[in-house]
Parts: structure tokens; sequence; C-alpha cells
């Protein structure tokens, strides 16, 4: 009765104590090395795989140790008679996981992965290493969308497969998480293009009558794209000029105000209003083929209907709006996802002003303030400072 480690390179199992396999890979130092417990039943010799916990392979040996001193049945390891379709039956099935907006993302994330390592799968006999073989997997193979997943759409995936493992430990349906801390891949989605005036104009003539309000709308305000499909006629007020958007129609579950830009004013006065409400657009689900042919046929490549959102909250920037304005439109809590958002040109840059090359006299002004309430204060007096020595002025008497 004891302890084994299986070898990551050949799979073949032996005793803690071992250093090197026989395939000569060393198996001390291996990082994704599974643990077994091998005891004795009734003369019949059994073995488990508990995963790569150790501690957790000690705890169970030391579990089916008592039981067999207490002369009581030995309970099986709950990971080696749970299948991964029956955990994912169970999970979707939970209250707090049904009532997600994001339930059908979820569910398919979670097939997705199921589909690689197989239903039928016990929980101790998946690894790191499935999880690694299923994002190479991923990132090789193409997709409904005739190219391989993005590395952000393949995190998701593993996100909320770990999260149903988690919740099953958390709910006694598992010993251990098999697949521990998996490592995500590197994200770079940023999107950088932006259409000029002319390039939405050329973009909009071509669009079809379904999806011109919807484009004209995601051009103009920093809404996504679930707010402006979903959008009824309560959620409009013409008199005052604004979209009210409730906490359960958001991303963030915080309701908020977005004001009307003159030519959307137009768009809704030119629809007619059925007399009690309802939806905007009778399409609610975005009409893809559709805004690909308008793109094809203006010219544009690579610009998705997402990307009118970035130049939504970008007009907007360049108008001169306050960042704290644009936020509560569009709906950002964090300047880390308002950021990125936020894209700055070579024709901007082109603006650039040089110190060599500026008239009159120079000095140094930071545009950024500490928000710390002395820093201010400090900053606020060097700045009065430096206004009144321009004008000429005494700083204490304020004299000629």
């Amino acid at each position: 009765m004891g302890i084994l480690v299986e070898c990551p390179s050949c799979k073949k199992r032996g005793g803690l104590k071992r250093k090197l396999c026989k395939c000569g890979h060393n198996v001390q130092k291996a990082g994704s090395k599974n643990y077994w417990i091998e005891y004795y039943l009734e003369g019949k010799r059994t073995r488990e795989r508990i995963g790569r916990s150790k501690q957790a392979a000690e705890n169970r040996l030391r579990e089916v140790q008592t039981a067999k001193a207490e002369g009581r049945n030995i309970k099986k390891n709950k990971n080696a008679i749970t299948t991964l379709g029956a955990l994912r039956d169970w999970y979707l099935d939970l209250p707090e996981v049904k009532q997600k907006r994001s339930f059908k993302s979820i569910s398919k994330c979670i097939s997705i992965v199921l589909h690689h390592l197989g239903e039928k799968k016990f929980a101790s006999q998946i690894s790191p290493a499935d999880i690694q073989g299923f994002q190479k997997k991923r990132l090789l193979e193409n997709t409904l969308w005739g190219r391989p997943a993005k590395p952000a759409t393949i995190n998701r995936n593993v996100a909320n497969f770990r999260a149903m493992l988690n919740r099953a430990l958390d709910y006694g349906k598992l010993e251990t998480n098999p697949i521990g801390r998996v490592r995500q891949l590197e994200e770079n989605n940023v999107r950088e293009r932006l259409l000029t005036p002319e390039e939405f104009e050329l973009l909009y003539n071509h669009c079809s009558e379904n999806i011109k309000g919807p484009v004209l709308i995601a051009y103009y305000l920093p809404m996504r794209q679930a707010e402006i499909l979903n959008l009824t006629w309560k959620e409009i007020d013409l008199k005052k000029g604004f979209i009210r958007l409730g906490g359960q129609r958001t991303k963030n579950k915080t309701g908020r105000a977005i004001p009307l830009h003159k030519r959307i004013f137009d768009y809704f006065q030119s629809l007619p209003r059925p007399i009690h409400g309802g939806y905007v657009f009778e399409q609610r689900c975005w009409n893809r083929k559709a805004y690909l042919k308008a793109l094809k046929v203006a010219g544009i490549e690579d610009f998705t209907y997402h990307d009118l959102r970035h130049c939504a909250l970008n007009n907007l920037r360049l108008a001169g709006n306050d960042r704290y304005v644009i936020k509560q439109a569009s709906g950002h809590k964090t300047d880390s996802a308002f950021q990125r958002y936020i894209l700055v040109t070579e024709d901007e840059m082109m603006g650039m002003k040089w110190l060599d090359q500026k008239e009159g006299k120079t000095g140094t002004m930071d545009t950024y303030m500490d928000t710390n309430e002395h820093s201010i204060n400090v900053q606020i007096r060097k700045l009065l400072i430096l206004l009144v020595g321009q004008q000429g002025l005494e700083p204490r008497t304020g004299r000629l």
C-alpha cells in the first residue's frame, strides 16, 4: 500500500523515491506528473489515479487505510466515478448558472471542450496535458468561420470548463480539480481599425435597409451590439434626446443614459412608431452576411461591426468631450477597458508640438494630474504661479 508517481513521458508508474524513469525522464523534477495510490482489497491489488496533487493522494491513501482498519467499506474516489458529461449536466442545471445572461455561451464553451476530451471520460482521467492538447488543436484547426480559433476564444472555453470543475469541487462532487492551474494563451485582440467619415458614408450607402439603422447607431453612439438590436421604443426619449438603458440591458448591469446625435434623432423620427411600443428593429439577430457584403462592395477590409463602437468613442474624444462623460455614455467602469477603445491616429500625431519650434516663452506644463488631494493643491498652486508670472504680475500682491 503506497503512493505511485506516473512518468509524464512513458506513463509508467513507480515509487515516490524513484528519480529517473526507465525511459530516462527525470520524474522528480517533472512538473506535470500524476499521482496514484495502490492498496489491496480482499487480496486484489487496486490502483486509483488521483491527479497532480500529492497531498490529495496522501489524503486519499489515509482515508483507505482508516477504512480498512475500521472494517468499513472503502468509498471510491469521486474523481474516478464521475464522468465529465455528468458534471456538465449537473453544472448547467444549477439555478445560479441558469440565471446568467451568458448561459448559452457557457454551455457552448463547455461543450467544445468536452467534444475534445470526451463526455464519457472520468474526471480522474484528465490532466493539464489534455487541456494543452485542446489549446494546440484549436489553434491549428479551422472553425466554422474558416479560420482557427483565436487565443481569446480558447481562453474563454478553458475558463468556463475550469469554473465547472471548481464549482463541482465546492459542492463535493469532486475530490480535486484534475487540471489545476493551466496557463492561458497570450491574447492580442486589440482592434486598431477606424473609419474615416468618407469611408463610413460609403459603407452606410451600401448597407441593406435592415442593417442601416444598427450601423448608423453604432457609428455615432457608444453602444454594444445587443444593446442596439434589442432597443425598444420605451428606452428612447425623443423629448430630451436620450436613450435610457436599464441595468438588465447592459453588460455591467448598471443603467446608463446615452445622448442622441442629431442624425440618430432624425432617423428615429423617420421610423413608424407603434402605439403600444415594442422593439425598434424587427430582426434582433445580427445579419452578418449582409454586413460582410456591404464591406466587400465598399472596399473595406478587416472591419467588424464592433469596430464601429471604437469609431464612436474616438469621435466623441476628438470632439473635445470629457473622458468621464464618454465613459458614462459607453458604460466603461475601468480606465483599462476604456483605453482599449481609444486610438491615436497618425493624423493626430502630425499635430505634435516641438519645444524648439515653439514661439514666445516656454514653460513646463504636465497634463497629468494626481488624484491625491494634497497633490492637486500643489499642482494648482504651481499652475497659478506660472500663469501669474507670464502676465508679469507679482505672485503675492497681484500688482504690476
